[in-house]
Formats: C-alpha cells, sequence, structure tokens
C-alpha cells in the first residue's frame, strides 16, 4: 500500500478555538499522512487553517512522540529553507484480523498502512467461534513475534467480520456464512486473550477503510466497494468518511434483485444478486450446463456439525470455482457466459446504488476478486457508465481495489488507525 494522496488533496480544516488539542493533532498528522514527500510546517498551516504557533507545537509533540520524521529541506526560493516533515512509518503499528467463513487472515500494519508481517489459516471444519479466537490469538502473537516489534508501539487491533455486528457490544450476530456464531463477543474475548484494544466491524465496512487509507478514495471522494467473498456486500464511503449506517450495518446488498430468474432466494424471491454471484451458485450452475463434476459434499462426515458442512461445501466450491474462472479466462463460451451474466447482474446493483448515492467511484475487491477481475472490468465499466443518471455530469469511475487480496485484513488494521489517527467529525466535542 501506498501513502496515496497527492499535493492536491483536500485537507480537513482545524480550528484555533481552545480545548480541541487532541482533534488539531489528528488534523495535522492526516494532512501530513496525505502528502508522502513531505510538508514543511508553513504549508501545514496553510492547508489546515491552524496558526503557525499551534502548528509548531503540534509538530513538535507529534516529533517526540515519534509518529513524524524530518524529510530533508525545501528551498529554491527567497529565506532560509523549510524542513519537511513526514509520517515515520514504524512510529506506530497496528493488528488487523479478517474473520473470513474459510480463512482468518492476521496482518500487522505500520503507520502508512503497509503489510509488514501476515499470516492465515483455514478455518477448520467444526471449530467453534471460542476453538477460532483462540487459534488467531496465537496467530496474533506470532506475527507480533515474527516482525520483531514492541507490543508497546502497538496501538491496537482491528477485526472485521461478516455482518450483521452489534458495534456497541462488539459482537457478531448470527451472521448467515458463520454458523454457529450468534452474538460471540468478538472484541471482548480477543481483548482479553491479546492484552490489546480490539475494535470490531464488518468486513465490507474494515475493506472501504482500507482503499480510503491507501488513497484510492481520497480528499472528500464518494464511492461504493463492492466485497466479493463468500457472499456479496457494499461498503459505501460518502464525501470521504465511510458510512456504516445507525448500527453499523449499512451495505447489505444481497438481496437487491438484479434480474429475472436465478435460483431462489432464502427471502422467496428470485434473481437476488447474493445468491445468483455467490461462488457456490457458479458452482452449481457450472454442473449444471455440464463444465464438470465436482463434489461439493466433502467434509460432511467430518462430524456432522452444521459449521463442519457449511465449511466442506465451501471450501470444496472454492476450488471448483477457480476453475470456472479459468475456464473463462481460456475462453470456453459457456463459462464466459456464466461469469458475463455475473457480471451484469452485478453491473445492474452499481448502477443502482451509484444512481442512488451518486458517487464517483464503483470499486471492486475482496477474495473472489482476482478470479473475476478479467471478465468483470471487461462487461461492469460501460454498462454502469452507458446507464447511470449522472453520467452526463461526472464521470464515473470502475475499477478494482488499491489493496490486493487481504484488503478486509488490512482494512481491520486500518480501523485502528483511522480510530486513532484520523479526524472525524464526531472526534470534536466542545463542552462549555
Amino acid at each position: 500500500m501506498t501513502a496515496g494522496r497527492t499535493t492536491a488533496t483536500r485537507v480537513r480544516r482545524g480550528s484555533n478555538l481552545p480545548r480541541v488539542g487532541d482533534y488539531n493533532q489528528v488534523v495535522v498528522l492526516e494532512a501530513i499522512r496525505g502528502h508522502a514527500a513531505g510538508l514543511s510546517r508553513v504549508e501545514v498551516a496553510v492547508l489546515t487553517g491552524l496558526s503557525a504557533q499551534t502548528v509548531s507545537n503540534i509538530c513538535r509533540r507529534l516529533l517526540e512522540q515519534g509518529l513524524v520524521e524530518e524529510a530533508g529541506k525545501q528551498g529554491g526560493g527567497p529565506g532560509k529553507p523549510r524542513t519537511l516533515l513526514r509520517l515515520k512509518p514504524e512510529g506506530r503499528y497496528a493488528i488487523g484480523v479478517h474473520l473470513d467463513p474459510a480463512v482468518v487472515t492476521v496482518v500487522m500494519l505500520d503507520l502508512l498502512g503497509q503489510v509488514v508481517a501476515r499470516r492465515d489459516r483455514p478455518l477448520r471444519p467444526g471449530a467453534g467461534p471460542g476453538q477460532v479466537l483462540a487459534e488467531a490469538a496465537d496467530d496474533v502473537d506470532a506475527v507480533i513475534a515474527s516482525s520483531g516489534v514492541e507490543r508497546e508501539r502497538i496501538v491496537g487491533l482491528g477485526v472485521a467480520a461478516p455482518g450483521p455486528v452489534d458495534s456497541a457490544a462488539g459482537a457478531v450476530v448470527h451472521p448467515p456464512n458463520l454458523p454457529g456464531w450468534d452474538r460471540v463477543a468478538v472484541r471482548d474475548l480477543l481483548a482479553a486473550s491479546t492484552g490489546l484494544p480490539v475494535v470490531l466491524d464488518k468486513d465490507v465496512v474494515a475493506a472501504a477503510v482500507a482503499e480510503m487509507w491507501a488513497g484510492g478514495v481520497g480528499g472528500t471522494g464518494s464511492a461504493v466497494f463492492f466485497y466479493l467473498g463468500t457472499g456479496v456486500g457494499a461498503g459505501l464511503v460518502l464525501r470521504g468518511e465511510v458510512h456504516r449506517g445507525a448500527s453499523g450495518n449499512s451495505g447489505e446488498v444481497g438481496h437487491l434483485v438484479t434480474g429475472r430468474g436465478g435460483a431462489e432466494c432464502s427471502c422467496g424471491l428470485a434473481g437476488c444478486l447474493g445468491e445468483t454471484s455467490a461462488p457456490l451458485h457458479l458452482v452449481h450452475e457450472a454442473q449444471r450446463l455440464g463444465l464438470g463434476r465436482w463434489d461439493l459434499d466433502a467434509g460432511e462426515a467430518a462430524g456432522g456439525q452444521a459449521s463442519a458442512v457449511v465449511a466442506g461445501h465451501r471450501a470444496s466450491a472454492a476450488s471448483a470455482f477457480a476453475e470456472v474462472c479459468a475456464l473463462a479466462d481460456a475462453g470456453d463460451p459457456t463459462a464466459v457466459g456464466l461469469l458475463e451474466d455475473a457480471a451484469r447482474r452485478t453491473a445492474k446493483a452499481a448502477v443502482d446504488l451509484v444512481d442512488l448515492l451518486d458517487v464517483e467511484q464503483v470499486v471492486f475487491g475482496g477474495p473472489m476478486w482476482s478470479r473475476l477481475e478479467r471478465t468483470y472490468l471487461r462487461v461492469v465499466p460501460p454498462l454502469v457508465r452507458s446507464s447511470v443518471v449522472s453520467a452526463a455530469i461526472h464521470p464515473v469511475e470502475v475499477r478494482g481495489t488499491v489493496v490486493g487480496a487481504d484488503v478486509a485484513a488490512v482494512g481491520a488494521g486500518c480501523l485502528v488507525l483511522e480510530d486513532a489517527f484520523s479526524p472525524r467529525s464526531a472526534t470534536l466535542l466542545l463542552s462549555h
């Protein structure tokens, strides 16, 4: 990942009112973070609207805390050359954990959001929430040990999990793709086992945060991030802030009806995006069309529990899905048609969301994105650009994530960095 933003990035304005020092400090830090080559104190003052003395005091504190470092001199004009300041990558670190229905991924990020250590393990059939979280805590310890980073420099641990989530309680609430995880207190359990402060959010929200932290959506930009995994969800970025909704569960787009036909969904309708674009559904369709005969029942005998059955199906489906996508990439007409139909349905959902929210970007990512990228980037962009209402007023960019396959795990770590070092409107609470 890169620090990302250019010198044209719009920066939040600070306040010269008293009792807002913490807010101003993160405003200054965000301004510096957005300019990888560094900023002088004078430039920071211009960007943030803070007084020169306030900026000087804040920058001194940031240097003392090891969050920024000097990056040479800026000269060329009259007067004394100005010292540039930039973010110090090793100033602080964050841990990100992605609880995917098939695999648990743990990453360590530096202050720029770059991955410095990583570890993953498959979700074992039959493993309950307690065992999965205990193993995740072991992986966190292993990642910290392998990185050589002092534990005191780790700001906290972020967790990205399938929704719905209860943000206030720090719990997942019966996510459809994690059977048996009903009101599991993920935040408190991991905090107790790792000794780190923990924040929990939906995987689609985390992915959107990662995209912003990497500079893919900067300034006051707006975007819809389609997360393609075991299911499909959408992370929403509106005017430079991730939109979470009243309970932190925005982005549930699986029941958008995006076309006629298709398997009947659990909601009773046919043609729902989550059902028709799911890898397992596409594999079943491939079998029906004669593309292959995969054993999707492997694992049913492993314990007889619902979680074991689902995990067994998922592992088998992932391998079969990869084969279907490989056939499409090789030009097999049946496989191409199957993925193109899924892409057209996704494009319809993208158009609906762009029209509803008037965003500037549609971004794709998640565990299945690398398999679908070639087909989706050929089919979706022209359909979106030719259909959205706002196309005559502003362009709508359609692209893949700048973060990579671990976008949810990286986003989980970025949740911690955002919470600690990014100014939000809710941060500025003035008492009278």
